[in-house]
């Protein structure tokens, strides 16, 4: 059997771009068979859709991974029976009638860039330009976190209470990377979350939130253990 594809899933503040050094890095790694969803950041629904959408245009299994967010849309959207595996990258994982907002508040006076993240009146959530690189990616250059800054890709407030209905963790192998410096998600939350999945294998970055733009050649080692151990 061969490797999967890999699909790429992109969190809040962000579109499938983030993932742009990663796949460059799992391009030099042989795989050619590499695609990013972009998702409208509309609904957990919407997005969950969106991705199975993607996945089922791809012939063959499927090795999805998520950033951030995108943790939870993959939770959700992974049972399609061609999805062979989860690669989580400093990602939500909720549990069956959990939310992303259930999840934050557990050590939510802990995550430092809790206040720096604001809705606009359109109900739009964003987080402040000026506080975006202490926040999301601060082990990244001031040009990539400005840039970053000016192109995030707002999520509708809501999604934050929409909940999981069968999480696809439970059946499918997984596989996770906790961030020790992020200040979006707490770290001791991913390892909560990771350790509940009972992965094949947990790594730890010394790194921001935005993992997968500051240490790409690690996530495309995890991601090409994942994919190597399912061929």
């Amino acid at each position: 059997m061969s490797k999967p594809s890999i699909v790429l899933v992109h969190g809040f503040w962000g579109g499938a771009a983030h993932w742009a050094k990663v796949i460059v890095e799992l391009n030099r790694r042989g795989y050619d068979s590499l695609h990013a969803v972009e998702n409208p950041l509309t609904s957990l629904p919407d997005d969950a859709e969106r991705t199975q959408k993607m996945v089922k245009q791809v012939d063959g299994p499927v090795l999805l991974v998520g950033h951030s967010y995108g943790g939870a849309v993959i939770t959700q959207a992974g049972d399609l029976p061609n999805v062979a595996g989860l690669v989580y990258v400093a990602a939500f994982a909720p549990d069956a009638g959990e939310s992303l907002a259930q999840i934050s508040d557990w050590r939510a006076a802990e995550a430092p860039a809790a206040g720096n993240v604001v809705p606009d009146s359109d109900g739009y959530v964003w987080i402040k330009q000026d506080k975006f690189r202490e926040s999301f990616c601060q082990d990244l250059s001031a040009d990539e976190a400005l840039v970053m800054a000016v192109t995030q890709k707002a999520p509708v407030g809501s999604t934050f209470g929409d909940t999981i209905s069968d999480p696809a963790w439970k059946q499918k192998p997984t596989w996770y990377q906790v961030s020790t410096n992020d200040r979006m998600i707490h770290p001791d939350s991913e390892r909560q979350m990771a350790g509940r999945m009972k992965p094949r294998s947990t790594i730890e970055l010394d790194a921001s939130h935005a993992s997968l733009a500051s240490q790409p050649t690690a996530i495309a080692e995890l991601i090409d253990q994942a994919a190597t151990s399912l061929a």
